[in-house]
């Protein structure tokens, strides 16, 4: 059984975010798309503070295809610099048979 990484995406919005989403699904890069409510970001860019509305999206996938699902979403994204951070999940606390699903559903 391969770790499982959940892929933190932030879009610009929900219609993006769903498509991207669908997309990676459909790839077989990610065996689910997480498109959360809308937030609030307050970052600095090219030195100003700056405030967006931003929509948050989880992609579950395996570690073997993690570099694949994040080449996948950088060559969609339309920010400069998007938001792709990888955190590798505790198999001790996960529910098995999740973990195995997530896996036959990678290509």
């Amino acid at each position: 059984m391969d770790d499982v990484i959940i892929l933190y995406t932030t879009w610009p919005d929900p219609e993006t975010a769903q498509a991207a989403g669908q997309a990676a699904v459909e790839a077989k890069l990610a065996a689910c798309a997480n498109v959360m409510a809308s937030m609030t970001s307050i970052y600095r860019w090219q030195g100003a503070v700056r405030r967006e509305a931003e929509t948050p999206m989880l992609l579950k996938t395996t570690a073997a295809a993690a570099g694949r699902l994040r080449d996948f979403v950088l060559a969609r994204h339309p920010y400069e610099t998007p938001c792709v951070v990888a955190l590798r999940s505790e198999t001790a606390g996960s529910n098995p048979d999740f973990i195995r699903w997530i896996g036959e559903e990678i290509a």
